[in-house]
């Protein structure tokens, strides 16, 4: 029988990271009550999740089925920039990740497997061992995606000619010819 690790809505769903940039760990955290559940993620796991949350919340309010009030951006009072819950204890690392919009309550779903427990790689009738399933009112999601997005951004910059991220002491950029460059 699969470990499902269910909020349906949680307290609060956040994503954050432990450490510095370089060398930061990200997580998904949900919690309800007494529970906490943290799944390790990768950084492009993040931004790639928190952007499909906020083209699917426009995709909804664009259709007009939906009597939920889905906000244009995230509610001010539910901003959350509080650390991570304490102890951080990871059930599993993403893998795979579902997205969809369930209208019979008007919510977004999000559901997340461990790597090697994708959906799409199991028998017909075959169910992952574990997942996180989030269900999330509009409001939430929005909020979600905000603080999903400030996470992302805090880390390092971005060298603008090549892309690649920039230590504090400067990186050799392979467009200027290894020529070492400094944070501008």
């Amino acid at each position: 029988m699969p470990i499902v690790h269910g909020f349906d809505p949680p307290e609060r769903f956040v994503a954050g990271t432990v450490g510095e940039p370089g060398a930061r760990t990200f997580f998904l955290q949900a919690t309800a009550g007494p529970r906490t559940v943290s799944v390790a993620i990768e950084k492009q796991q993040v931004a790639a999740l928190a952007e499909r949350v906020d083209e699917l919340l426009d995709e909804v309010i664009a259709d007009g089925g939906t009597e939920a009030v889905v906000p244009a951006v995230a509610p001010f009072e539910l901003a959350d920039d509080a650390p991570l819950a304490q102890p951080i204890e990871e059930e599993f690392r993403a893998g795979t990740m579902t997205l969809s919009w369930d209208p019979s309550d008007e919510r977004v779903v999000i559901e997340v497997f461990p790597v090697g427990e994708e959906p799409v790689e199991l028998a017909d009738g075959e169910e992952p061992d574990e997942m996180l399933l989030v269900r999330l009112e509009a409001r939430q999601a929005r909020a979600f995606v905000k603080r999903a997005e400030l996470v992302v951004g805090a880390g390092r910059p971005t060298c603008p000619f090549c892309g690649q991220p920039i230590d504090p002491d400067g990186h050799l950029c392979v467009r200027a010819n290894g020529f070492k460059r400094r944070d501008p």
